[in-house]
């Protein structure tokens, strides 16, 4: 099957760094100041390689300052000027303007339609080479390599994963409070490349991305009843998620993208179901006269979690993917609401309400360590990135009157750092961010 959003992109190992390098910026420790780190204008050769070099660089940038992680100092106090990539570095030029890391590059236009990139990570007081790759691609592709580079330097100096060559699908929002549009889109991590999914003639919400990244399943009101469906990015095929008799909501992924759960509302009660994708074949895993909803799966696919209210009040729940041991996990003061399991399964954020406010939190899968990361008038819907360490949901500092109030996308690190507003068109809801793009 053709991959989605295909990239014309040749790896190679550049060089080898002659020792393993020691800088390192600790994640997990207590926060201080951003990592101060130089970014070299690309040495261009070649027709637009220079314009293509500059919004490149623009862009790992952007990319890094928005992590929290990285300082880029000013290139006006640059003392050195590369003329080539293989020109080692004046080390003490660097060290002169505080930088602890290096990021030295070139950019050749290969032909009318190809680029290739190059670019090398140095520690600057150890005087090493800690990272260096070389890629082709094509020029329609140079954002996307932009993002990759950010992924690899924010990897070598973090110890963690990137999550930069990403996308995000939300609800975006527009027209009065009484009668809202509430619509699909897409957009690069950094809201660029944004595009709609639906025309906004039936409402739609909580969209979710399949981990191999070819569908997008969401709660549509397209029919009588509120249900589920699935969109295929690439043909725009949109198709009802079996065949049940109430109301499904709620829907998420497993992990290798061949089940689905759901949420079916029939009666007053909601149970959870799994459908199977390849055989439309369903079975129920929760019963009982309560409201189960909200599961999301651990990333193994061996357990779940969802909220209930079985107990008297909206509370936390983990079973086996076969829906037996179910145990509730949430003690705290308040309700607890939309939990998802994070991609490294150390952590399940959640959805709190408690005197009056909504905060978002996490707590480790058994319900230790409840720690609350923000608060709000509404804050809502935490979703991870791939890498377990950023969240991302949605705010709403105050209520709707006669004209809604704006809604907006948020990040925010998993130690409550670095919250930061995404720039959406519209208002935005309901995100789910994707796996790295492949």
């Amino acid at each position: 099957m053709k991959k989605l959003f295909s990239l014309l992109l040749a790896w190679s190992l550049f060089y080898s760094a002659s020792a393993k390098a020691e800088l390192m910026i600790d994640v997990n420790g207590a926060m201080r100041d951003p990592m101060p780190i130089a970014i070299a204008e690309m040495v261009a050769t070649g027709g637009d390689a220079q314009s293509y070099g500059n919004q490149i660089r623009e862009v790992v940038i952007a990319d890094l300052e928005r992590s929290g992680l990285f300082r880029v100092i000013s290139a006006q106090s640059y003392i050195q000027k590369f003329k080539s990539i293989d020109e080692m570095p004046t080390f003490t030029d660097w060290q002169a303007i505080n930088a602890l890391a290096l990021v030295q590059s070139a950019i050749t236009e290969t032909s009318p339609t190809e680029l290739k990139i190059e670019f090398r990570l140095w520690d600057v007081f150890a005087e090493e080479q800690m990272k260096g790759q070389s890629f082709t691609t094509a020029k329609d592709n140079w954002r996307r390599v932009a993002h990759v580079i950010a992924d690899a330097i924010y990897e070598q100096l973090t110890g963690e994963k990137g999550y930069f060559d990403t996308r995000v699908v939300y609800i975006s929002e527009s027209g009065p409070a009484t009668r809202r549009i509430k619509r699909l889109a897409i957009m690069d991590q950094d809201g660029e490349n944004h595009k709609f999914l639906t025309n906004g003639a039936s409402m739609a919400l909580t969209p979710r991305f399949s981990p191999n990244l070819q569908k997008i399943t969401y709660l549509s009101y397209a029919g009588e009843s509120p249900r589920v469906y699935m969109l295929d990015i690439e043909t725009g095929r949109q198709q009802l998620v079996g065949q049940f008799k109430g109301m499904t909501f709620a829907p998420v992924f497993s992990p290798d993208s061949s089940k689905l759960l759901l949420s079916y509302a029939q009666n007053g009660i909601t149970n959870i179901y799994e459908m199977d994708l390849k055989t439309n074949k369903s079975r129920q895993l929760t019963s009982g006269s309560a409201i189960d909803t909200s599961p999301s799966y651990s990333p193994d696919g061996s357990k779940i979690v969802f909220n209930s209210d079985r107990g008297g009040n909206q509370q936390l729940y983990v079973m086996n993917a076969d829906g037996s041991d179910v145990h509730r996990i949430s003690f705290g003061k308040g309700r607890y609401a939309t939990p998802v399991w994070s991609p490294r399964g150390d952590y399940i954020a959640f959805t709190k309400m408690a005197d009056g406010q909504f905060y978002i939190g996490v707590m480790y899968p058994d319900g230790t360590g409840e720690r609350l990361i923000t608060s709000g008038y509404l804050v809502e819907a935490p979703v991870w990135a791939p890498n377990g360490r950023v969240l991302m949901y949605f705010r709403q500092d105050r209520p709707s009157g006669r004209t809604a109030a704006p809604v907006k996308l948020y990040t925010i690190d998993l130690t409550g750092y670095n919250e930061r507003m995404m720039v959406t068109p519209a208002d935005a809801s309901d995100p789910a961010w994707s796996p790295l793009l492949p």
